[in-house]
């Protein structure tokens, strides 16, 4: 494990005060990266992302791709959690947290904003960080690829109606623009160029590959520190100026957060699964489409709502909290086969 990896935690911690700081300090500047934007993807947090997703993508391999079929039980865990489970739960704790016990600390229309952008970021499984989660897990990338393909299939045609059901919301008018460009940006394209990349290589110069692996390798942690200081510094003046309100926020998304993973951690456990698909499996079901909720969030409820605001806590909590989980996972590794 490098520099980067061994104390990513740190350096994570620093992104993140470099972000709140200059967010402050140049609100201008961060203005107008916001503005970069296209059917309410960001291009420059685009841009950082590819950065951190093309050096994971090289390293999938097709051929074992087409075998992820024979070991269907870590698949069928990430659907049953997100689809089955995460939405419902992530309501449950909206209405427990805002209308029962912060009800005096909340007026009703905020509360109800509120869990309506909690309920957003629960139905939108995570698409793009999870290839970072499941490197730093040491996962399978091609059954990770595999997991992330199918929950974006799925979501295309079940986040309209699970948001309807969950809103009591009859006419939903979701953003598809958003939706498929951001899997075209997160996953179709820079999984393409990893593909092309490895395959001109296998041809050309295959004893290179491993080489170019280890070059790029730093370059995943630095496309994750950038972009979590660009999506703190975009949020810098929200942080600084509600900060009761986004504890009161953060407090129900931290108790899904860990009690979702505890759950998929203990299924993946009892199933026997190998740590390799168990990791990335419960990462996917932890973590959120952020980009995704707050979108769809700013088009429903307007930029200034308790709704954008809710998914934009998640944004600022998801990343700390998803390193911890990573360092769990990492070393509870000797709980699980490392193989079929």
């Amino acid at each position: 494990m490098g520099l980067f990896e061994r104390w990513l935690s740190l350096w994570v911690a620093l992104a993140i005060a470099v972000g709140v700081v200059l967010g402050s300090l140049f609100p201008a500047l961060f203005a107008g990266v916001a503005a970069l934007e296209f059917a309410h993807v960001n291009l420059l947090v685009a841009v950082l992302i590819w950065v951190m997703i093309y050096p994971m993508m090289v390293q999938i391999d097709f051929a074992a791709v087409r075998d992820v079929g024979k070991r269907p039980r870590g698949l069928v865990l990430t659907l049953i959690v997100n689809w089955l489970i995460k939405p419902f739960t992530m309501a449950l704790l909206g209405w427990l947290f805002f209308r029962v016990l912060f009800a005096d600390w909340v007026d009703p229309q905020s509360a109800g904003e509120y869990i309506a952008g909690m309920i957003l970021l629960g139905v939108a499984p995570c698409t793009a960080m999870v290839f970072v989660w499941s490197q730093l897990t040491r996962g399978d990338p091609n059954y990770t690829l595999v997991q992330v393909s199918v929950n974006d299939l799925i979501m295309v045609f079940a986040f309209a109606p699970l948001v309807s059901l969950l809103l009591g919301v009859s006419d939903i008018q979701v953003p598809w623009a958003t939706l498929l460009l951001s899997v075209l940006l997160y996953v179709v394209l820079p999984l393409g160029a990893g593909v092309l990349t490895r395959q001109w290589l296998q041809r050309r110069a295959p004893e290179q590959l491993p080489q170019l692996l280890q070059r790029l390798k730093p370059w995943s942690v630095l496309g994750l520190l950038g972009t979590v200081a660009l999506l703190f510094g975009l949020q810098a003046d929200t942080l600084l100026s509600q900060p009761l309100t986004i504890v009161l926020i953060a407090i129900p998304l931290l108790v899904q957060t860990y009690g979702i993973f505890a759950l998929a951690y203990v299924a993946a456990w009892k199933l026997r699964l190998p740590h390799p698909i168990a990791a990335p499996a419960c990462m996917i079901g932890t973590s959120n489409f952020f980009e995704l909720a707050v979108a769809v969030a700013i088009s429903l409820f307007g930029l200034h709502s308790g709704a954008a605001l809710a998914t934009v806590v998640g944004v600022l909590v998801e990343v700390p909290v998803m390193l911890s989980l990573v360092a769990f996972a990492n070393r509870t590794r000797h709980w699980f086969p490392s193989t079929e």
